[in-house]
């Protein structure tokens, strides 16, 4: 998120990449196929796998005590094509808890219903330079999240999904990740209960971000619900198949169901190529040009407009709360597809 700071601003960096990403993707209605060669996928899959699954940087989150103790060995690969080709390496039936990858289709659900103008003056679309659960950051930003991928303004998103009460709420949103999922999804209630028990931070962005009259519903409510979506359970076949209905334009390639409106998608992987992983985000589209989200449970999506998306899953994370192995393993196979948009 530095990076983006320094070189374009705040208010100017969500509009260049919503830009960008509205240009690489108008006008298309279905994904043509695929050109790249299925053995080079498959090749350059498999050299990813095995350049990193030793690698040993990082470690799992330590602050979630049901995440510290997941295998800091499993290490799953997905590329999903955007007309619905799948391939795969290593650990991929494996789930991890989605957590903040969850933010992603949340917002989108927020987009879907109250349109994206709403989302960008309501929580804001723009990187925020300080920590995803920083307080200073909602004082800064007028008392918004600046942006739906950091706590605050995910749980804003949450509170302004709309429905009558928090079970409705939660229903409609466990039921947008599973149709970007294309399957029931399954629910990790240790990582659940573990969170709910250790939330007070989030409890109290919520009530501030209330004080301000940012919140579509009760405080203590959205927080709870917020937990719940981050403790979905999700494996890197998932989470290529939910990144690759980004990149066919908010059609899920596999069950063929429209989940986003194709007007919104270039917009929701702005604010993915802005802020999508954390204060690692710049130094990511430096690297790569794409549009990525992560979480601390150890998964990592990133989306190829157009083209594809890759799910890794992989526990042990960087400083910043980005899995290492998930980060090292994306960028070489974009690199060496020659995937990288500012590149074409």
């Amino acid at each position: 998120m530095g990076f983006l700071r320094r070189m374009f601003g705040l208010p100017l960096t969500g509009l260049l990449l919503s830009a960008f990403f509205l240009s690489a993707t108008a006008g298309a209605k279905e994904a043509p196929a695929f050109s790249i060669e299925k053995t080079r996928i498959e090749r350059v899959l498999e050299e990813a796998y095995d350049r990193y699954k030793n690698d040993d940087g990082g470690k799992n989150a330590d602050y979630i005590k049901a995440l510290a103790v997941v295998d800091p060995k499993l290490f799953g690969i997905t590329i999903v094509t955007a007309d619905g080709k799948v391939y795969e390496a290593g650990d991929t039936k494996t789930a991890v808890s989605i957590q903040s990858v969850s933010k992603v289709f949340t917002a989108s659900l927020v987009m879907e219903e109250r349109g994206s103008g709403f989302l960008q003056q309501k929580i804001g679309v723009s990187a925020t330079g300080l920590p995803f659960n920083s307080v200073i950051a909602i004082e800064l930003h007028g008392g918004s999240a600046g942006n739906p991928f950091v706590n605050a303004g995910a749980i804003q998103a949450t509170s302004w999904v709309k429905a009558k009460d928090s079970k409705e709420r939660w229903a409609k949103i466990k039921g947008n990740m599973d149709a970007y999922a294309g399957r029931r999804l399954p629910f990790n209630e240790e990582v659940y209960v573990s969170e709910l028990n250790d939330n007070k931070r989030n409890q109290a962005i919520a009530k501030l971000l209330d004080a301000y009259g940012r919140m579509g519903s009760d405080p203590l409510e959205a927080v709870t619900v917020y937990t719940k979506q981050c403790s979905v359970g999700v494996t890197s076949h998932d989470l290529g198949v939910m990144g690759a209905t980004l990149a066919n334009h908010g059609v899920n390639p596999v069950t063929k169901q429209r989940v986003l409106q194709e007007k919104n998608v270039p917009k929701l992987l702005a604010v993915m190529a802005a802020a999508g992983l954390y204060d690692g985000a710049g130094d990511w589209l430096y690297a790569t040009g794409t549009p990525a989200k992560s979480g601390v449970g150890g998964g990592i999506l990133a989306v190829v407009p157009g083209k594809l998306a890759i799910g890794v899953v992989s526990p042990p994370l960087d400083r910043y709360g980005n899995s290492v192995r998930g980060q090292k393993a994306a960028s070489y196979i974009i690199d060496k597809l020659g995937l990288n948009p500012y590149a074409q």
